[in-house]
């Protein structure tokens, strides 16, 4: 089955092998997209509200870039380094999932690739084609 890459412009994508989202058929799958500005600068530094924003705001053009929409989104993952900011985060996530209510899961984790980024989100879209 053929699949289609979706790149962010991500330098690490060809680095380190990946692509911020795949679509085979009618699935998307978008990887794990931390707050990153187009300069490589992690955004809203000290916010988690805003880092979630901005992953969320990656997502949705890739989504949006394979061919889907936002609408179609069935499974987010967001992983946080502190569960003080949850209410953050799920604020973000909500802004832009209320109506959708996709299955979501958040962890606490240790870290991420970077000290500064408070959240990572990935997700799972179908088409309806």
């Amino acid at each position: 089955m053929p699949k289609k890459l979706i790149s962010s412009g991500s330098p690490y994508e060809k680095t380190f092998g990946f692509s911020r989202a795949v679509r085979v058929g009618n699935q998307i799958c978008v990887s794990g997209t931390g707050p990153i500005l187009e300069d490589g600068s992690t955004a809203s530094p000290g916010d988690a509200y805003g880092q979630a924003k901005r992953c969320l705001t990656i997502i949705k053009k890739a989504i949006e870039d394979a061919g889907g929409a936002i609408e179609n989104v069935v499974r987010t993952v967001m992983y946080i380094t502190d569960v003080s900011v949850q209410d953050d985060v799920g604020r973000a996530h909500g802004e832009f999932f209320a109506d959708i209510r996709p299955a979501a899961t958040m962890v606490v984790v240790k870290g991420l690739v970077r000290d500064d980024w408070f959240v990572e989100i990935e997700a799972d879209c179908l088409t309806e084609d």
